[in-house]
């Protein structure tokens, strides 16, 4: 007898719109993030993070975290 909760083995995927939403602000912060890191170099340093760092984030696909 199995005392925890049943799961279906193909549960659905996150709903698109959400999906979508996720993925559009990913690509929105990352592109805000390099603009600052381009215009205003010295305030990388106020939220602490480095150049390379900035630019690892903004290397990423939009479905990566």
């Amino acid at each position: 007898m199995h005392d925890g909760p049943v799961l279906a083995p193909n549960s659905p995927p996150a709903a698109p719109q959400g999906l979508l939403a996720i993925w559009r602000e990913r690509i929105r912060a990352r592109w805000n993030l390099a603009q600052m890191a381009q215009e205003n170099p010295h305030l990388l340093k106020d939220i602490g993070l480095t150049k390379q760092q900035v630019e690892t984030e903004f290397a990423k696909r939009f479905w990566q975290r």
